[in-house]
C-alpha cells in the first residue's frame, strides 16, 4: 500500500520518470541448460538432458556411491 501512496505523490508532484531503454549486446556462446543438475561435494556436478537413459544414470550413481 505504501508503494502506491509514494507513487501517487510522485506523480502528483511531477517527479516520476518514465522508464528508459538500455541497449545491450549478447556475446559469446549460448549454453542450453540441463534438464537436471546435481551438485556434489568439491564442486563436482552431474548434468543430464531431457531424454537421458535412466539405467545409465542409475549405474553411474551406484559407482559414485561406492567410490
Amino acid at each position: 500500500m505504501c508503494r502506491y501512496v509514494t507513487r501517487y505523490r510522485r506523480e502528483k508532484a511531477g517527479t516520476i520518470q518514465s522508464p528508459r531503454l538500455v541497449q545491450v549486446e549478447v556475446t559469446g556462446a549460448t549454453r542450453i541448460s540441463s534438464a537436471l543438475t546435481v551438485l556434489l561435494a568439491g564442486g563436482r556436478r552431474i548434468e543430464v538432458n531431457r531424454g537421458f537413459d535412466a539405467g545409465t544414470l542409475r549405474q553411474l550413481v551406484t559407482v559414485l556411491e561406492q567410490a
